[in-house]
This record gives C-alpha cells, sequence and structure tokens, in this order.
C-alpha cells in the first residue's frame, strides 16, 4: 500500500512531510532514498555542509539530497512519532503510534554529543520533554544542567 503525504510549511523547521491520510503503527511510510556513498565521501559532504546524510552501516551513508526522496522532509522531534528502520537494502521511516491525517511525521535525528558542539544542533520541536538539542535519547544525561531547558 502505498502511503500518501504531502510537504507544507512546518512549525518545527522549514518544510515538513505530513501525513494525507490516516496511517497505522508500524506501516512503513516512506523509505529515506539517496546516492549510497563510502564513509569517507559522506564526512566529505557532512563538511561542505550536507544536511542529508544518513548512516546506513559500518561502511556507508544514504545522501538523501536527491529530489525523489521525500522521506528527507520529515525534522526531528525530542519526541517523536516515526522511527527509521534498516533493511539490508534501504532505510524507511516507520509509524510508532497510529498517526492522525494532517499530523506532522518525525523522527529523533540520533545525534551523538560532543561536548564542544552539541550547542550548534539547538532543538525546536516543542514537544513537553524536549532536551533543547538535536541528540539522541541515550545522550540527554550528558548534558550540563545548565544546558537544559526548564518545563513548567
Amino acid at each position: 500500500m502505498k502511503v500518501r503525504v504531502w510537504v507544507r510549511q512546518s512549525r518545527i523547521a522549514g518544510l515538513g512531510l505530513f501525513a494525507a491520510q490516516d496511517i497505522k503503527k508500524w506501516t512503513r511510510i516512506l523509505p529515506y532514498l539517496g546516492e549510497k556513498i563510502a564513509k569517507a565521501e559522506s564526512a566529505r559532504r557532512l563538511a561542505q555542509g550536507n544536511v542529508y546524510i544518513f548512516t546506513f552501516n559500518d561502511r556507508y551513508d544514504i545522501d538523501g539530497t536527491v529530489l525523489r526522496n521525500t522521506a528527507r522532509y520529515s525534522n526531528h522531534s525530542c519526541d517523536p512519532n516515526c522511527d527509521i528502520a534498516k533493511t539490508t537494502r534501504t532505510l524507511w521511516l516507520v509509524a510508532l503510534p497510529d498517526i492522525a491525517d494532517g499530523e506532522e511525521f518525525t523522527y529523533n535525528y540520533g545525534y551523538a554529543y560532543h561536548p564542544a558542539d552539541y550547542t550548534d544542533f539547538p532543538c525546536r520541536c516543542g514537544a513537553t520533554q524536549c532536551c533543547g538539542y538535536i541528540l539522541a535519547r541515550e545522550y540527554w544525561g550528558l548534558l550540563p544542567k545548565t544546558a537544559r531547558p526548564s518545563h513548567g
């Protein structure tokens, strides 16, 4: 079954990816498409500011800048409604809960914590439990207490 989606302005950042139908939990929404590149080439492109590089495995990454990669419009959230599932051939955006028509698709980008530059990646997801930065949940406890936003 092909899942219908649309791209429009997001309250989180730039353009976002939205459901154009109700979607059931665990549904594969879209593949993350792009050129499969070696880690060295990935590092070069990241250094040039490419924000669509996605880790695929120990040897390769996916450069999702290709226009046919609609999944690249999914924004980061600290409380996401999607995750990324890896198969042997590709990456898939997958629904975690049921998702309603019109809801924005988000996933945690899973950035690693680096004390020197984590502040370069502020989060604007607006989730109640937002850690303030685009970081994998496993690193939230490493944030200095002064860097954590207060809620309520």
